[in-house]
């Protein structure tokens, strides 16, 4: 199944986003409960600091299916970030897509 990554920046600084990156993070373990490869982390800079964005990785059957999944995203919905969805095709490598725990999640 193919993969896409949405990047994201924020809008906004990082104290307001609190309740935003709280339902993406519910939303994001909900996508991953019912199934759904999806993997969610922040950007962070040369200091291991959050950088004021994001990533996301999932698989979807189109880019379409994968457009209709972000567009659900809390963090979409909310208007706090700008974002862009691409596909993305792995030609070394394997994912295990096992999110880690960071000072933000």
């Amino acid at each position: 199944m193919p993969w896409y990554i949405k990047t994201e920046r924020f809008r906004v600084p990082a104290e307001a986003m609190g309740q935003h990156l709280a339902a993406h993070r519910h939303w994001v373990r909900q996508q991953q409960q019912q199934g759904q490869a999806m993997v969610s982390g922040y950007l962070v800079d040369d200091h291991g600091q959050p950088g004021g964005g994001g990533l996301l990785v999932l698989e979807a059957e189109t880019y379409g299916a994968a457009m209709a999944l972000i567009q659900q995203d809390p963090m979409i919905r909310s208007g706090c970030v700008e974002w862009q969805l691409q596909g993305w095709i792995p030609v070394v490598g394997d994912l295990g897509l096992r999110p880690a725990r960071g000072p933000m999640g």
